[in-house]
């Protein structure tokens, strides 16, 4: 699947996007083996409630599932005026 990352999370870990072989059942479980990789990843994805997920292009919470998703996206929470 498709992982895409913006704003500090894409400086964080240094990588606009990437290409990821995941068993990951949820978001949760995604982050936790992102987290696992390396300290950048651990340093990205210390407080998720600072984040928020899009699963192809639509808004998602971190229990929802990854069955058949293509692309999952991080991303922190936008304020507009």
């Amino acid at each position: 699947m498709n992982v895409v990352y913006f704003a500090w999370v894409r400086e964080r870990i240094g990588l606009p996007q990437e290409t990821v072989q995941t068993s990951a059942a949820t978001v949760a479980d995604l982050v936790a083996e992102l987290r696992a990789r390396e300290d950048r990843y651990a340093t990205a994805f210390a407080d998720t409630s600072a984040l928020r997920v899009a699963l192809d292009q639509e808004l998602a919470d971190f229990d929802a599932p990854l069955a058949g998703v293509r692309e999952v996206a991080f991303f922190p929470p936008m304020t507009g005026g």
